[in-house]
């Protein structure tokens, strides 16, 4: 039995109603659960870039990825693990302005890892911290540990490929060719 990883898919489709039902679905009847997802507008106009994150083995997350490419609407679909990608997420942190105030190393905690304060007043502090998963959740966890934390989340991965162009570039520019 192959190892679980933690697999990122990007999915390129028109903008129709509906299309992200279509997708998920794929996974609920694969029993895989999704671990983030991210929506947005791509690079090429009037296509949407969905970037999901499952935990899964290679053999079942080629089937979701090919399940998921017969789908009309969408253009293509590719998976990818970490080293493939370059990868960012935000974390939100809403601090007790008390405890902040009055434990000096909560501040230097911040600071330590790169993360910023955004918003401050009497009763809560915003830090908002940049980077990859591991470092978003590292300093939650060292939050944590002092107690301080009223309200924590993170967005979703947002991954762009190392190539120079999105692959679906490519796609579009060979089916673009032979018709």
């Amino acid at each position: 039995m192959q190892e679980k990883k933690l697999y990122t898919l990007l999915v390129y489709s028109e903008n129709i109603a509906g299309i992200l039902n279509q997708i998920t679905a794929v996974f609920t009847r694969r029993q895989v659960n999704i671990e983030s997802l991210n929506v947005s507008a791509s690079s090429i106009e009037h296509v949407h870039k969905y970037t999901i994150t499952a935990w899964s083995d290679e053999d079942q997350i080629e089937k979701i990825t090919k399940q998921i490419e017969k789908k009309i609407d969408v253009v293509k679909a590719n998976y990818f693990t970490d080293d493939q990608l370059f990868i960012r997420e935000t974390g939100l942190y809403k601090l007790s302005t008390d405890i902040v105030l009055n434990n000096a190393e909560v501040s230097r905690t911040i600071r330590r890892h790169d993360a910023s304060i955004t918003e401050v007043n009497p009763t809560y502090v915003i830090v908002m911290k940049n980077g990859k998963t591991d470092d978003i959740i590292s300093l939650y966890r060292a939050l944590d540990a002092f107690g301080c934390v009223l309200q924590y989340t993170r967005s979703g991965r947002i991954a762009v490929t190392r190539g120079t162009q999105e692959q679906v570039s490519e796609f579009l520019e060979e089916r673009e060719n032979n018709h």
